[in-house]
This record gives structure tokens, C-alpha cells and sequence, in this order.
């Protein structure tokens, strides 16, 4: 193989990728992640190039068609937050409409007495 034949080679696998990557680009993946901060919007845990992969695009109304390019329908969620949207959703799809549960905040304190524990 000549240098010219292995240059245009390498030509063509540079220009499939940066096609590939525009395309990409225009996904409502790479959309939302440049309209929103990269922030899981339950439990707003922060994420980096490091670890993006672990930040999903939610579809608010579960119809992963519906994509305008506003993001509206988006919201950017953790993988665990994701799996746990989804859930909710398959719940009541399987049961129907039911109340949400809202948890009292703790506040049972196992340390409470622990200068007095501590002295036994």
C-alpha cells in the first residue's frame, strides 16, 4: 500500500467520524445535554465528562418520539433516577392512578445520647 493510498484511506475514516459525529449531534441526547447543565434533576447529583455516560435524557411524557428542539420534554436524570421514573410509570400503568407517598423527614437521632452511652 502507497503513502497516497493509506493517506486517503485515513481521509475517509476521518471524514465517516466527523460525519457520524454530526449526526450524533443532532440526537435529543447531545441536544439536551448542551441546552442543560449537567445535573441529575432529581437528586442533582453534578456529572463530568468523566462520567456523562451515567446522565440520561427523560422523556417527561414517556413518548421517546416527541422530541422538540426546545427540550421541553427533556430532563436530564442519573441512571438510578431514570430506572426509578420508569417504575413509577409501569406502577401506574399496572395499578392506575394512585396518591403519592411523601416521606416525613427522619428525625430519630441514634446519636442523641452519646456522651451518655459512651460513659457506661
Amino acid at each position: 500500500m502507497s503513502a497516497s493510498q493509506g493517506q486517503s484511506k485515513l481521509d475517509k475514516v476521518l471524514a465517516e467520524a466527523r460525519e457520524y459525529k454530526a449526526k450524533r449531534e443532532t440526537g435529543y441526547r447531545e441536544q439536551a445535554l448542551k441546552l442543560y447543565p449537567w445535573v441529575c434533576g432529581r437528586c442533582t447529583r453534578e456529572f463530568t465528562h468523566a462520567n456523562l455516560r451515567e446522565l440520561t435524557v427523560h422523556h417527561r411524557d414517556h413518548n421517546h418520539d416527541n422530541n422538540p428542539s426546545d427540550g421541553t420534554n427533556w430532563e436530564l436524570l442519573c441512571l438510578y433516577c431514570h430506572d426509578n421514573e420508569h417504575s413509577k410509570f409501569e406502577e401506574l400503568i399496572q395499578y392506575g392512578a394512585t396518591k403519592e407517598v411523601t416521606m416525613k423527614a427522619a428525625t430519630y437521632n441514634p446519636f442523641a445520647d452519646l456522651k451518655g452511652m459512651m460513659k457506661k
